[in-house]
């Protein structure tokens, strides 16, 4: 490895551990124009997270045994799809710089008095607003440590994500959007892969893992705190279900 490069991985803030700093992940992957490494190497020991089942808008939501008898901590109503083929009609309020989706019957159920949205459905669009939300208040270093407390799973990563010292990092002038998903579902467990555009015209995907605990959909994070899996670069939206707020 070059100088130059020990350098730039050593002041690259990206690569020190931390929870979910994520618009952030993405808007250096996308300011840039590179694809950079944005975890250490041989931290990342969570399970890698399953490959989504849908890929296209063409594919109609199931239906299967109904979910889990736990109910939302807010009162929220489940379902028992399986599946979301079809981006949902939506409502869409500024958290950040990110439009999120909101709606009384899906989430958030609960914002408190730091802004930190939670409380989501027990259903496939619950977990797709819980996913947008998580990533929308991660964009906000303030935050880091009430989002790592709130909406991660239980764990060595969430210990380790509220021990770490806050990102002092300045954000990005680039703004993101979410420009499509995919999720593949159970009742257990949702991974959501998230589509995210630039107002540069750079696209990214990212794969997030949630899992339902304590009546909410939680965030998996790896053992050092930071998300499961790297952003990457995509050309087009060809390969996720169209969907945006802004």
């Amino acid at each position: 490895m070059s100088e130059s490069t020990e350098n730039t991985n050593e002041s690259n803030p990206f690569t020190k551990p931390g929870f979910i700093i994520a618009a952030i992940l993405v808007l250096a992957l996308i300011a840039g124009a590179v694809v950079i490494f944005l975890l250490p190497k041989g931290e990342n020991t969570a399970d890698p997270a399953p490959a989504p089942a849908g890929t296209t808008a063409a594919a109609k939501p199931t239906s299967s045994a109904p979910a889990s008898a736990d109910k939302s901590i807010c009162g929220l109503p489940g379902s028992s799809d399986s599946g979301l083929g079809a981006a949902p009609q939506t409502t869409w309020e500024l958290v950040g710089t990110m439009a999120a989706p909101t709606d009384p019957e899906i989430g958030p159920g609960k914002t408190d008095e730091e802004g930190i949205r939670s409380c989501f459905a027990h259903t496939p669009t619950g977990s797709l607003y819980a996913a947008v939300n998580l990533w929308a208040l991660g964009s906000d270093p303030a935050k880091e440590r009430s989002v790592a407390d709130q909406l991660a799973a239980k764990g060595s990563g969430r210990d380790a994500g509220m021990n770490a010292p806050k990102t002092t990092t300045p954000v990005s002038s680039a703004k993101i959007q979410v420009a499509g998903f995919n999720v593949s579902y159970t009742a257990k467990q949702a991974v959501v892969e998230l589509a995210f555009k630039a107002d540069t015209g750079a696209l990214a995907t990212v794969r997030t893992t949630l899992i339902w605990e304590d009546g909410d959909w939680k965030g998996v994070v790896a053992d050092n705190g930071a998300p499961l899996e790297e952003p990457r670069q995509v050309r087009d939206l060809s390969t996720v279900i169209p969907w945006s707020g802004a």
